[in-house]
């Protein structure tokens, strides 16, 4: 199944293409970086995952749905931990794997959309 049919509503509100799952919530597991200090703020053993909502999602959504996004996403069954410095970026400790945690977050943004 296409990106299109699983979640309508957020891609025809997207002018841009969409290719991947990734183009709308992007999911990295959080590792130790030694050369970097830019995710510090994510510790490792407390953090999984990073996730990031892309700015095209956040566009479609505008400021308050994202703020009722990160609100669902606390409550959120699946994370043991969840922290969202930045409206668009979160940490969290999960079991899933990155493409099933970008689909269940996609998801919840396609309900937003309602």
């Amino acid at each position: 199944m296409t990106l299109e049919t699983i979640y309508p509503k957020l891609i025809a509100k997207i002018t841009e293409p969409v290719y991947d799952i990734r183009d709308l919530v992007v999911v990295d597991e959080n590792y130790d970086d030694v050369d970097s200090d830019e995710f510090d703020v994510f510790e490792t053993d407390e953090y999984n995952f990073l996730i990031y909502v892309t700015e095209r999602v956040q566009d479609v959504l505008g400021e308050e749905k994202m703020l009722q996004l990160v609100a669902r996403l606390e409550q959120h069954s699946a994370f043991e931990n969840f922290f969202a410095p930045e409206h668009d970026m979160y940490g969290v400790k999960c079991e899933m794997d990155e493409e099933t945690i970008a689909r269940e977050i996609v998801a919840l943004i396609e309900e937003e959309l309602v």
